[in-house]
Parts: C-alpha cells; sequence; structure tokens
C-alpha cells in the first residue's frame, strides 16, 4: 500500500510541477497561479531583509519552489529545490516540457524571451534555476 501511495505522490508532482517559469509575473499573480494550480503546494512564510522571496513547499518534503522577486515584487528567477528520490520523473518533465541545450540544461522559449533552464545535482538533492538568458 505504501509503494502505491508514493508513486501515486511523485506521479502527480511530476505532472503538476511543469508550468513554474512565472519570471515576470506579479507576487499577486505568483499565489494566485499557484493556489489554481498547485494545490499539492504550500506557501511558507518567510522573513528575510536581505531580499524578497515567495517559499512553496509541498507537504511530502519532495520539493520546494522559490520564487525570487525584485523589490517591485515581481519574478526575476525561480528555483525548484528537490529531493534526489523525484530526479529520473524531473528529467523526463524537463526534457518534455523545455528545449535541451546542454548536459543538465535546457531553453524555455516564451514571449519572445530566451530563459535558461539548469539542474544542479548535490548529494542529497538537486535544484533547478530559471532565469533569463543574458
Amino acid at each position: 500500500m505504501k509503494i502505491y501511495f508514493f508513486m501515486a505522490v511523485l506521479l502527480l508532482t511530476g505532472l503538476n510541477s511543469n508550468s513554474q517559469n512565472l519570471i515576470g509575473y506579479k507576487a499577486i499573480d505568483i499565489k494566485k497561479y499557484m493556489s489554481e494550480n498547485r494545490i499539492d503546494m504550500n506557501l511558507d512564510k518567510v522573513n528575510n531583509k536581505s531580499f524578497s522571496y515567495f517559499k512553496y513547499s509541498d507537504k511530502y518534503d519532495a520539493q520546494t519552489v522559490l520564487f525570487f522577486l525584485t523589490p517591485d515584487s515581481v519574478c526575476k528567477n525561480v528555483r525548484i529545490v528537490c529531493n534526489n528520490s523525484i530526479r529520473s520523473t524531473k528529467l523526463k518533465e524537463l526534457d518534455s516540457v523545455y528545449s535541451k541545450s546542454g548536459e543538465n540544461t535546457w531553453t524555455d522559449k516564451r514571449s519572445g524571451k530566451n530563459y535558461r533552464v539548469s539542474l544542479i545535482n548535490d548529494e542529497w538533492s538537486f535544484s533547478i534555476t530559471i532565469e533569463p538568458e543574458n
């Protein structure tokens, strides 16, 4: 029974997470998008005087999504930190949603702009960063 539950969580995590390039969205629009499209994620309260961001995490501790904001509360980049248990699911998702541009890098083209999507491995987790290309 536990295996079926875990597999269902992985499947739902993979299916629900593919459109998180919200760069350029205002803070209110990010909250609206997440509440409508990512009901599996909870907004965590964060107090940081150095920079402004939203932190969303799932109740299974499989992934955390950080939306970094400009002083005008507009998203400037996104970082998704994931447990290694969902790595293969995330790689398939990245390959299906974005154009592969190198090892552990992809390109997202939308609204006439290019965004770099990069995956960085760590010992117990990995992170995916989405940022505008320079």
